[in-house]
């Protein structure tokens, strides 16, 4: 609860523009993050949500629980009707006024906070460490894309493939096509970085998966300009 107590403090000291060591102890306000909140409404960066005595049962919701639990109720990514909601755990936790959320699906993320009061939470997305380095790792394999697609694939004889990425489990993650007319050294010393990195990011942000492995690529075929591996 000291946790809460500081940032709740912090907060109101961005609020009324002075703060004391005093004001900090006495402030009474230390469970205001602690509950569901609903309703977001986005407007530019910042979010505000509005204090629930539950979550929805079909909506976007979240949780924060005493003990450090944090619950996402989500759709997910799909905005497709119908929605089907479930339920994510994690855990939070403060770092002066930045709730940082980790989650085993996602990369950890974190919200700053804005402005806090017993009703409502405004906050603003902020990258962590282990998003910027996912960012990182996700610009690298767009270059790789974009290498591997700079060339209209006509005839399936002057393509070929290679693996890339490696799962945290062991194992490359799966396959990717490119044009022998490219420049192949290039190439592969890109993906070659882009495996070592993700090997590195897994190792350093202790990541799970599957141990399973891809299924083997046997070729290239040629599809409306586009490389289509054959398995």
């Amino acid at each position: 609860m000291k946790k809460i107590l500081f940032v709740v403090s912090v907060i109101f000291c961005f609020t009324n523009m002075t703060c004391s060591d005093d004001d900090t102890i006495k402030n009474e306000s230390d469970d205001f993050l602690i509950g569901s909140w609903i309703d977001p409404i986005y407007n530019g960066e910042n979010t505000t949500f509005r204090k629930a005595t539950d979550l929805p049962k079909e909506d976007y919701g979240i949780l924060f629980k005493e003990n450090g639990g944090f619950v996402e109720r989500t759709s997910g990514w799909c905005g497709t009707p119908p929605l089907f909601f479930s339920d994510y755990s994690g855990e939070w936790q403060l770092d002066n006024a930045l709730i940082v959320i980790s989650q085993e699906q996602y990369p950890s993320y974190a919200w700053r906070i804005v402005s806090l009061t017993e009703n409502e939470l405004v906050v603003k997305k902020e990258l962590t460490e282990q998003e910027q380095d996912h960012r990182d790792l996700m610009d690298l394999f767009d270059e790789i894309y974009q290498l591997s697609t700079s060339i209209s694939c006509t005839n399936a004889n002057d393509w070929t493939f290679t693996t890339y990425g490696s799962k945290a489990c062991g194992g490359f993650q799966g396959y990717i096509a490119y044009s022998t007319k490219i420049d192949t050294v290039a190439f592969l010393k890109k993906v070659e970085d882009y495996t070592n990195l993700e090997k590195a990011y897994n190792i350093k942000w202790d990541i799970v998966s599957t141990c399973d492995l891809p299924a083997q690529a046997k070729g290239v075929v040629c599809e409306n300009g586009y490389p289509v591996l054959e398995y």
